[in-house]
C-alpha cells in the first residue's frame, strides 16, 4: 500500500506544482480544459489509455495560435469550441496548454516489490 500511495503522490506532484504558478489567464484555461478537453486529453485512472492525444507545450508545434484554431475549429475527431467559448477563453485554454510539460499523460510504472 505504501507503494501505491507513493505513485499517486509521483503521479499528481506535477499538476499541483504546475497550478501553484499558473496566472489568473491560465487558471481560467486549466478550469475550462477540465470542463471540455480532460474527458479525452487527459487519463482517468493511472491505467487508463487517453482517448485524444497527450496536449502539452509542444502540441501545434508549440505555436499558439494554432493550439487556438485547433480549439476553434476542431479537427477529423475533436469538436470545435467556438459555439461553447468565447475567443478569450479559448485563448485561456490555449495559454494553459502551454505550461504543460511533454509526458504529463506519462504512465508512471510502479517499482517492482522486492
Amino acid at each position: 500500500m505504501k507503494g501505491f500511495v507513493a505513485v499517486l503522490l509521483v503521479a499528481t506532484t506535477p499538476a499541483l506544482a504546475a497550478e501553484v504558478e499558473l496566472n489568473d489567464q491560465q487558471k481560467l484555461g486549466w478550469r475550462l480544459f477540465e470542463t471540455s478537453c480532460g474527458v479525452c486529453h487527459t487519463r482517468p485512472t493511472l491505467i487508463a489509455g487517453l482517448y485524444g492525444p497527450e496536449l502539452n507545450k509542444d502540441s501545434a508545434g508549440g505555436r499558439e495560435e494554432t493550439i487556438r484554431d485547433v480549439v476553434t475549429n476542431g479537427g477529423p475527431r475533436m469538436p470545435g469550441f467556438k459555439y461553447t467559448y468565447n475567443p478569450d477563453q479559448i485563448a485561456a485554454i490555449a495559454a494553459y496548454v502551454k505550461t504543460l510539460a511533454v509526458g504529463n499523460q506519462a504512465l508512471t510504472v510502479p517499482p517492482a516489490p522486492r
